[in-house]
Order: structure tokens, then sequence, then C-alpha cells
């Protein structure tokens, strides 16, 4: 069972193998500024079998304008969607997209959310399974059987915006905000109609969990980074948080592959953030 990362090679022998009915892919492709680019680019050509899943469909919940850009989708409505792609309670799912692992690991992060473990984010994605000389498809994969997944018990946390009011004023928690450091900064903000960050914020940009090759860092590399990041905090005093929930899952996987699991979610994030009346909002570069 593959719980936080899978390289090319292993899930291409895992789809030649005689247990390749018992593994799900699902292409994440997306883009924030075209909703629509990543399924037009999984049309294009996508990992052979895999299905695709809408950032906005299928791993977000309805907007209220109030709780952020990508709320969660609801526990039960999600694992539906998931079981009528064939996802059963034992599939190994593996999740990639085309950038860098930030979609996948949203519904990495999803999954064990919904108590499903059995989940990974394929390294280096769609870049990865090309260099490695891994065939493409056109095709639509084959239809499966409704599977049996339903949400249960999970291990991923998370904390309204009451309970980040809260944190903030005890000043009990760490919190991580994966943004691009001048978004940050409250520079260059083109998503969301305040630019800045929660007071106290440390900067830990998602794309810095990542080599030049596009694959993660080493386990040890990444435990090196968020413990200088922690304050001297366990893990599980530490929130993560972005424009909308969906990079910092990539901070919370980074965490998980460095062994520093048990960090909690803050699925508003900025851009819930942001909209509530006296909100306290900081700008300027990380301390």
């Amino acid at each position: 069972m593959y719980t936080t990362l899978i390289d090319a090679e292993h899930l291409a022998r895992a789809l030649a193998g005689p247990g390749q009915d018992s593994v799900l892919v699902l292409d994440c492709g997306f883009d924030l500024t075209d909703p629509e680019a990543g399924r037009r680019q999984y049309e294009a050509g996508h990992i052979p079998g895999a299905a695709y899943v809408h950032l906005d469909e299928t791993l977000s919940g309805p907007k209220t304008g109030m709780n952020g850009r990508h709320p969660l989708p609801d526990r039960e409505a999600f694992a539906a969607a998931l079981a009528a792609l064939g996802a059963n309670r034992d599939t190994q799912i593996v999740a990639y997209d085309n950038a860098g692992g930030m979609y996948a690991a949203r519904l990495w992060w999803l999954l064990r959310w919904i108590g499903h473990d059995a989940v990974a984010v394929l390294d280096g994605g769609m870049g990865a399974w090309k260099a490695a000389g891994q065939p493409l498809s056109t095709e639509p994969p084959a239809p499966r059987a409704p599977g049996d997944l339903a949400a249960r018990a999970g291990r991923q946390r998370t904390l309204t915006y009451a309970e980040m009011r809260e944190a903030l004023e005890s000043g009990g928690r760490v919190v991580l905000d994966a943004r691009a450091p001048d978004r940050y900064r409250g520079e260059n903000e083109t998503l969301d109609k305040v630019g800045g960050h929660i007071p106290g914020a440390r900067n830990r940009f998602f794309r810095d969990n990542l080599g030049a090759d596009g694959r993660f860092l080493s386990a040890e590399q990444l435990r090196q980074a968020f413990t200088e990041r922690m304050d001297g905090r366990a893990p599980d005093a530490v929130v993560n948080q972005c424009g909308s929930g969906v990079t910092a899952c990539h901070n919370l996987l980074a965490m998980e592959i460095a062994g520093l699991a048990g960090a909690a979610l803050y699925p508003g994030s900025w851009s819930e953030w942001s909209a509530q009346p006296g909100a306290p909002v900081a700008a300027g570069p990380d301390a």
C-alpha cells in the first residue's frame, strides 16, 4: 500500500500487473486561471485508464462568498463521487497532475480526511511519467462497476475561522502559509480581493518541497525545512493554510513524508480569512 508517494516505474508495474483492477488512477490537472484547462489537457493525453476529477466539481464544495474559493466538499458526497468512478474501500488510489502535485495533494488529503489511507501522489506528476517513457492515451477509461468507498473517520484535522482567531489570540499554534512569497507579502494578489497574510503566519512556499526535477525532496531535507519553520512546536501544533486550502495540502503531504504527521488544515485559508469583517491582516516579509 502506497500512502504518500509512488514513482512512475512502480505505478507502471502496478498498472501492468495482475492486481491492476485494484488500482485507480485519477488525473487532477487544473489551472486556477482557466478552470477548464485541466480537462482539455486530460483529453489531449493522460495516463492510460486514468479518470479525470475536477477541482471545482469534485474536490471542492459549494461556495457562499464567505467560505473561501475552494471549500471542502461534503464528506459523503465526495466519497460517493469516487465510488462512482470505481473506488472501493481497499482500492489503491494514485493521484497526479500537471502542476507539481498541488492538486493531486488536495485529493490525497481529502481521501485521508474520509478515512482512506491507500492513496499516493505520483512523484513528479505527468512530467515524470513522460520522462520515464510511459505511454499516454486519449481514450476514456473503461467503465468500472461502482465501488463501495464510503466516508469513515479520518485522521486529518481541520480548523474553522473561529478556531483560527482563537489560536491567533492564544499564540498556541504555528501557522504555515503555502503561497508564493510575493502573495504572502501582500504583493501581486490576483486571486483574492485583499492582499497580505494572517498575522503571525510563517511562509513555507509549497514549491520549495520539490527539487529541480519536480519531485519531492528527501524525507530528511523536508524534515529539516519544516522543523526550522515550526519554532520548536510539535506537528500537532501546526496549521497549514494557503489561498484557498489547496496548496496547503502539498505542505501537509510533505510533512507526512518527513515523518511530521499530525498537522491541521485551515480549509478556508486566506480567501475565507480575508472575506471576514474585522479579520486582522498583516503584510510584508516573513519574520
